[in-house]
């Protein structure tokens, strides 16, 4: 697969402290056309974030001193676009969607497919283009008495004010935009993520848990982001 004008001199920075791993890693990002910086641990990627302009961070959850879950919630402090894929060896669902609450866009449980990684990679990075001109076309979105701005990333939900990342912005602006009509899971992982519609993932199922804990009293129960059986998911203020 050739890197193209979608991936030649994007700057990726890789957190890895498997040497081996992150200098295979490298190799083949690099023959996509990626430019890679690879870090060790921590604390040096969230100094090497704050220094360059790189395009996404891959970033293992397990890292000697400050860990991959800490990083991720460091970096959402201040920014809530960066794109950051969570590497894992953990396989269980508590510790997926604790590293997407954490504030990751996406992840991959090791050991994985090299092909895999590329394509969530691509389609990362794909998607912030798409995101660029959503957030320009929308500005704060109300509904009950909770709000999106689609401009800044903050949101008001049953909790108080926050920020959504920029996958959750997407979602809830692909839903927003067909109220009361379903939209596929496979239509939320080709719009929002950049997959083929047959991907197999429970990334979006997911990202709606932790919408709908945002959005909703009873998460459970859901009333305005509802689940349409065997058509996907649904927006609905009047639930």
């Amino acid at each position: 697969m050739q890197g193209g004008v979608m991936t030649k001199g994007k700057k990726l920075l890789l957190v890895e402290d498997e040497k081996h791993l992150a200098k295979g890693l490298a190799f083949n990002l690099e023959k996509e056309g990626y430019q890679v910086t690879i870090v060790e641990d921590g604390e040096s990627a969230l100094n090497r974030y704050g220094t360059d302009d790189f395009e996404m961070m891959i970033l293992d959850l397990m890292l000697p001193g400050m860990g991959g879950l800490e990083v991720a919630r460091k970096i959402r402090e201040t920014d809530y676009r960066f794109p950051i894929l969570m590497l894992t060896a953990k396989s269980t669902e508590e510790d997926r969607t604790e590293g997407l609450e954490a504030g990751a866009d996406d992840y991959l449980t090791k050991p994985f497919h090299l092909p895999e990684l590329l394509l969530r990679v691509k389609g990362i990075l794909r998607r912030k283009q798409w995101y660029q001109q959503v957030s320009q076309k929308n500005d704060v979105y109300e509904f009950g008495d909770m709000w999106i701005d689609f401009q800044t990333g903050k949101a008001r939900g049953q909790d108080g004010e926050f920020y959504l990342t920029s996958k959750e912005i997407m979602i809830m602006n692909l839903l927003i935009a067909n109220q009361g009509k379903p939209v596929s899971r496979e239509e939320l992982l080709e719009k929002v993520w950049g997959y083929a519609p047959d991907t197999e993932t429970r990334t979006v199922d997911n990202f709606i848990a932790r919408l709908r804990k945002h959005f909703e009293k009873k998460p459970q129960k859901p009333q305005f982001i509802q689940t349409v059986r065997e058509k996907g998911y649904q927006f609905d203020v009047e639930g």
